[in-house]
């Protein structure tokens, strides 16, 4: 057994959406201290501070999602697909009516490269808990990784 596996039990798609999703997290973290850095004049501080709070905790936020699938834990998944389509619209727009494709084209790849990956057969039996003799609609049915977990004794 590989030494990812050991760490996360989720496949190797869902690691690989949370390494992907990490990239937005730390451009959101740079540009929310870029903030505080040069305020510059054209706004008061007391906005340019508030929109650099924003931006940090957004990014800290978005960093602990994508940690979050790094690990394994299915509460990351949907969180994780909302940062993809944030961060294909925000390509759009960039690429768009922002007049920027080369910044915009390649951040709309990365959502949906991400969208992608969450949305892989082996990312969604991971995140029904479904067996391997099992469909997605009985997995389901069974209520999921939750009833998975009420079918060994777990708690939840």
């Amino acid at each position: 057994m590989a030494l990812a596996d050991k760490i996360s039990p989720a496949p190797r798609e869902v690691r690989a959406a949370g390494a992907l999703t990490v990239l937005p997290g730390i451009g959101l973290l740079v540009f929310g201290v870029l903030l505080f850095a040069s305020p510059g004049d054209s706004m008061p501080l007391t906005s340019v501070l508030a929109e650099g709070a924003f931006y940090v905790l957004f990014a800290l936020a978005v960093i602990g999602c994508a940690i979050g699938l790094l690990f394994g834990h299915t509460w990351a998944r949907s969180p994780g697909l909302v940062m993809a389509l944030i961060t294909a619209g925000v390509g759009w727009y960039m690429a768009g009516p922002s007049g920027r494709p080369a910044f915009g084209v390649p951040i709309i790849a990365l959502g949906v490269a991400i969208i992608v990956l969450l949305f892989r057969q082996p990312a969604r039996a991971w995140a029904l808990g479904q067996h391997e003799d099992e469909t997605e609609e009985e997995a389901a049915e069974r209520g999921g990784m939750a009833g998975r977990r009420r079918e060994r004794g777990e708690d939840d």
